[in-house]
C-alpha cells in the first residue's frame, strides 16, 4: 500500500503536541484528491491559505476560499475537495470539547456556518497554527492555542437545546453505533433502537445527518481508528478492533477520509509500532 497520496501536489502532515492532550494539528495542501464523508470528533478550527475548498456539509454544497476561515462542530461530517485548478492549502487544528472548554472556559461553542468569510481572523489564525506547529516549548505552544481560541469565539454560540425528539432519538443510534464498532450492524437492528421501521430509519437518519448510517457508521469507525493509531496501537489490531475487514480495508478508508495511510500517520506522529 502507498503511504502518500497518488499526486505528487497533495500533501497531508499530522502533529500532536506531547505535553497536551485533546489537541491535534494538520497541515494540507491538496489539488487532486476528494477526502470521503468523515468526522474528526473535535471541534475543527483552521483557515484557508490557498486556492478554493469545496466540501458538502449539512446537505449542502460550500465554498472555501483564501483568508476564509473553516468551522466545524464535532459531529459535523464533511468531505472536501479543491474546487479549482490551484491546490487547496489550509491549516486546522482539532480541539475535543473538554479542552475547548477548558481554553474557553464556558459552554461548548456550536457553528451554524462551516466557511466564516473573515480575512482578517483567517490571516491571523493561520499565523497562529504556523505557531503551534513551530512551538518547541509548552508555554509558547498553549498561549498561542489560548489567542487562537479567543480571537475565533466570536464566530461561534451557544447552541439552542432541541426538544423535537429527533436528536435523542439518533444520539441513541450514534452510541449504538460507537460501542458495537467491531459487529456487523444491519438496519433492523438500529431503526429498533431508534424505535422505527427501517425504511422510515433511513429516510429520517439521513434527513438529520445528512448521510447515510452506513457512512456514519464508516466516519465513526475511522475516528476511532485514528484514536487508536495515534496511540500507537498496530494497525493490522486496530482493524480488527473497529469492525473493518482487514489492515487493507483500513488503509483504504484511512487515506480517503484523512488524506494519508494509517502507517504515514502514525510516522507523522512518532507512534509507529517497532516490528
Amino acid at each position: 500500500m502507498p503511504t502518500a497520496f497518488e499526486h505528487p501536489q497533495d500533501q497531508a502532515q499530522y502533529r500532536r503536541p506531547a505535553h497536551r492532550e485533546g489537541v491535534e494539528l494538520y497541515h494540507a495542501h491538496i489539488l487532486r484528491h476528494s477526502f470521503e464523508p468523515h468526522t474528526h470528533e473535535a471541534y475543527g478550527l483552521g483557515a484557508i491559505t490557498g486556492g478554493v475548498g469545496r466540501f458538502r456539509w449539512r446537505g449542502g454544497e460550500h465554498l472555501a476560499p483564501r483568508a476564509t476561515l473553516m468551522l466545524m462542530n464535532p459531529e459535523d461530517i464533511h468531505t472536501g475537495e479543491a474546487a479549482t485548478a490551484e491546490a487547496w492549502g489550509y491549516r486546522m487544528v482539532y480541539l475535543e470539547e473538554s479542552l475547548l472548554a477548558e481554553l474557553y472556559g464556558g459552554p461548548a461553542w456550536r457553528f451554524n456556518a462551516a466557511v466564516a468569510h473573515d480575512a482578517q481572523a483567517a490571516t491571523r489564525a493561520a499565523a497562529l497554527i504556523a505557531a503551534l506547529w513551530r512551538a518547541s516549548e509548552p508555554l509558547a505552544f498553549d498561549s498561542a492555542l489560548l489567542e487562537l481560541v479567543q480571537g475565533l469565539s466570536r464566530h461561534a454560540h451557544r447552541a439552542p437545546t432541541r426538544h423535537d425528539g429527533a436528536a435523542p432519538r439518533f444520539a441513541a443510534v450514534i452510541e449504538h453505533m460507537r460501542a458495537h464498532l467491531d459487529e456487523s450492524l444491519d438496519t433492523g437492528r438500529l431503526a429498533a433502537v431508534a424505535g422505527l421501521s427501517p425504511f422510515h430509519f433511513l429516510r429520517s437518519f439521513k434527513a438529520q445527518h445528512h448521510a447515510t448510517p452506513q457512512q456514519a457508521l464508516m466516519a465513526l469507525r475511522l475516528n476511532e481508528a485514528k484514536r487508536q493509531l495515534a496511540a500507537g496501537q498496530p494497525p493490522a489490531q486496530v482493524a480488527a478492533a473497529v469492525g473493518l475487514t482487514d489492515q487493507a480495508h483500513l488503509t483504504r478508508g484511512f487515506a480517503r477520509r484523512y488524506g494519508v495511510t494509517p502507517a504515514r500517520y502514525q510516522q507523522q506522529l512518532g507512534t509507529r509500532p517497532r516490528p
